[in-house]
């Protein structure tokens, strides 16, 4: 593909995987999955990344982390996909796409509740860990001869 007419600078998946912190490996294995697919292939054959495939696979990334599934990390980039060309789609498919979203912001919303809840947990257990260490070197201190 001709790199003027795609309007941005074409990178190398080792520039890619270095910019965003992903393997090489990992990259390749989202391409191979469908989930990213390069925009254009260099004369040798090597993957070549657009700003835009860069962004998406950012996206992708921080998706990993929040248990979802590549199946699931698939089917959202679908729907994402879907709305952001949706100037041809009929209304039906469109409020299908909506919803599939609604139920991927449900479930991302669920999850950050949980994770509150746990963050919750964890800093009144530390509160108590740090009340029972302060009390126990006191009473040590007062015990001292």
């Amino acid at each position: 593909m001709d790199q003027s007419r795609m309007g941005d600078e074409l990178m190398q998946i080792g520039q890619v995987a270095t910019r965003i912190g992903l393997s090489l490996r990992t990259i390749r294995h989202w391409d191979d999955v469908g989930l990213v697919t390069p925009s254009a292939r260099s004369a040798g054959g090597f993957r070549l990344y657009t700003e835009s495939d860069v962004d998406r696979l950012a996206f992708i990334k921080r998706l990993k982390p929040l248990d979802f599934s590549l199946d699931q990390i698939k089917e959202l980039m679908a729907t994402v996909d879907g709305l952001r060309g949706r100037s041809g789609l009929d209304p039906e498919r469109v409020e299908d796409l909506l919803g599939r979203l609604a139920m991927f912001r449900a479930a991302t919303d669920s999850r950050l509740e949980t994770l509150r809840h746990q963050v919750d947990s964890l800093e009144s257990l530390s509160r108590d860990l740090k009340t029972l260490d302060a009390d126990a070197r006191s009473q040590g201190a007062s015990q001292a001869p």
